[in-house]
C-alpha cells in the first residue's frame, strides 16, 4: 500500500514539473509576441 502511494506521489510531482516548464515556456512565448509586437509599432510611429 505505501509503495503504491510512494509512486502515486512520484508520478504526481512528474506531471506538476512537466506543466511547470510548459507553462513557464508559453508566457516566455506570449512575452516575446508582445516585445515584438510593440517594437514593430514603435518602428511605424
Amino acid at each position: 500500500m505505501v509503495r503504491k502511494i510512494v509512486t502515486a506521489g512520484l508520478v504526481a510531482g512528474a506531471l506538476l514539473t512537466t506543466a511547470c516548464n510548459t507553462i513557464a515556456g508559453a508566457g516566455k512565448d506570449v512575452s516575446s509576441v508582445g516585445h515584438a509586437t510593440t517594437d514593430a509599432a514603435n518602428k511605424t510611429k
